[in-house]
């Protein structure tokens, strides 16, 4: 089969590789019928995350048709069209019977690893690094799904490809975003990034109860879809970001802010953003947190940050002082697809979320290495690109 494989930073290339096959018994293998390339792949693109090896198989939002299953496996047939999270999940441990699926005990067989980085290990993932148990991706016409009872959820027939697509990843990461700020009706929320994690935060913040929602970014194309939606923007190129939001909210400041950027934010010629890049191109820093600082010396006092962009590993120059003396609340990480797909499936029925309206690009799989290259580089405004093999 062909599949876009990473062969180091910015050099991906669609080969033919074997097929997957049943491994275990709880397996199913799916025929890819859409995929996309996400922000956090970028940062594999970037050769910022570690545990890569060449050949590694990209990929981790996909949607496909069961063509074979595992002799355990009780809840899907072939024929059955399912779009999968991009965490698995095993569904039997503390984790995850605590409905913490990225946290899952038992799915990332390289968990010693994390262990020490770390001093813990979230779950496996799909198509990123070995860090994360070094399964294959869904960028390939074919993917192992392990514990296939627990992740894929069918989809009925009214519901297209590109409607479902997004369930596997960045529509939960938006919504997970925005419940993560505790909103209480009335609220303003601060968005940094308006790429399509960020453009379903926005959307998802008004649905729980934001009155207000300000976008941050630079690209045109993305603050003009941000408008769209209903938010307000600030173009952190051509204005001062803190002044800004303390003009908008009166002087207190938002009362959340998202940060939908993570490691690799841009900045706009301040020393901290400066200082980033010259220490993670010499590799002194593994992660650029310009919007992270800027969201915690925004946020109102006893204010929320919530973190759904990637970060990689240590963070330099956190303002952990301004966290702590405003009485913050920080929540982060992963984000347990499992707990949100059934209810925003139930959203894109109703017509109330439509996750199309970030897909700028379609492309076939064999011209992923150049929609790859598009991607990154925000050219001929592509906010989203999706594959099809």
């Amino acid at each position: 089969m062909q599949a876009v494989c990473w062969y180091g930073a910015h050099d991906v290339r669609v080969m033919d590789v074997p097929d997957p096959y049943i491994e275990d018994s709880d397996d199913v293998i799916l025929r890819v019928r859409l995929t996309a390339i996400c922000g956090s792949d970028l940062h594999l693109y970037g050769g910022f995350i570690p545990g890569m090896k060449r050949g590694d198989i990209l990929g981790h939002e996909f949607l496909g048709e069961v063509v074979e299953i595992g002799s355990g496996v009780k809840t899907l047939a072939v024929g059955d069209r399912v779009v999968v999270p991009f965490a698995i999940a095993c569904g039997r441990c503390v984790s995850c019977r605590r409905d913490l699926w990225a946290l899952c005990d038992n799915s990332n067989p390289n968990a010693g690893t994390l262990q020490t980085l770390y001093g813990a290990s979230g779950s496996g993932l799909f198509g990123y690094s070995h860090l994360y148990g070094g399964f294959s991706g869904g960028q390939a016409e074919y993917v192992r799904v392990p514990f296939a009872d627990i992740g894929p959820l069918r989809l009925p027939p009214h519901i297209t490809d590109e409607q479902g697509l997004f369930l596997s990843d960045i529509l939960p990461t938006g919504y997970m975003a925005a419940e993560n700020c505790d909103l209480r009706g009335g609220d303003v929320v601060a968005v940094w990034g308006a790429g399509p994690v960020g453009q379903f935060a926005i959307r998802s913040a008004f649905l729980l109860g934001a009155s207000r929602v300000i976008a941050i970014d630079r690209v045109a194309a993305r603050l003009a879809m941000a408008t769209a939606a209903g938010a307000e923007t600030i173009d952190f190129m051509a204005q001062k970001v803190y002044d800004t939001l303390m003009d908008l909210t009166g002087g207190r400041g938002p009362d959340a802010c998202i940060d939908a950027v993570g490691l690799e934010a841009h900045g706009t010629g301040s020393i901290g953003a400066r200082y980033d890049r010259v220490k993670q191109a010499m590799w002194m820093t593994t992660d650029r947190l310009q919007a992270l600082r800027q969201a915690i010396h925004a946020c109102r006092k006893g204010g929320v940050i919530s973190i759904p962009g990637v970060y990689g590993g240590f963070l330099d120059k956190v303002p952990m002082g301004a966290a702590f003396a405003k009485g913050l609340s920080l929540k982060m990480g992963q984000t347990h697809v499992h707990r949100y797909m059934a209810p925003l499936l139930a959203h894109i029925e109703a017509g109330t979320i439509d996750p199309t309206v970030v897909i700028s690009h379609r492309a076939p799989l064999a011209d992923a290495a150049a929609a790859y290259d598009t991607f990154l580089k925000k050219e001929d405004a592509c906010t989203k690109v999706v594959l099809r093999p």
